[in-house]
């Protein structure tokens, strides 16, 4: 069940200012040990032990393959890329561009894959307006500014 709970978007600058938009509200996170857990718990002949293990083997050599250039697919999940944040005014000539200066840094993407993607997600998800928030809010509605992510949400409404 995904909750949810409802914004006001508060950007005076936006299209949609005044308008109202739901934002999932993350319920708790869930770590390499308890997600090794889990897979064991579904008759699994592998120990916890050994799936976090394999589980953690499998987090470094992501990083590893993603820093040679590489993407990173997980069948039913997500594709994994680098993506390179570009400074704000770009270079006005190729031979006056440099890292420092030209690159605000690098991200992790991923981007939903085979029974993951939003036209399928979409008719499995279990969508409910959440009755309580968690401790950073009290209430069900709240406001959104429009410049960032509100409890896990997408930054845009």
């Amino acid at each position: 069940m995904i909750n949810y709970v409802l914004k006001k978007n508060n950007n005076q600058t936006s299209k949609t200012y005044g308008k109202y938009y739901a934002h999932p509200v993350v319920g708790e996170m869930v770590d390499l040990e308890q997600l090794a857990e889990h897979l064991a718990s579904h008759n699994s002949p592998f120990s916890r032990g050994m799936i976090k293990g394999l589980l953690t083997d499998m987090v470094v050599c992501i990083k590893e393959l993603l820093l040679e250039g590489k993407n990173v697919k997980i069948d039913n999940l997500a594709i994994f890329s680098i993506g390179i944040k570009n400074a704000k005014g770009g270079s006005d000539k190729e031979e006056d561009f440099t890292v420092q200066k030209n690159i605000d840094g690098v991200r992790l993407r991923a981007r939903a894959t085979g029974t993951l993607i939003a036209k399928s997600l979409g008719l499995d998800a279990s969508l409910k307006r959440a009755n309580a928030v968690t401790a950073t809010s009290s209430s069900t509605s709240g406001s959104y500014s429009g410049t960032g992510s509100q409890d896990g949400g997408d930054e845009r409404p």
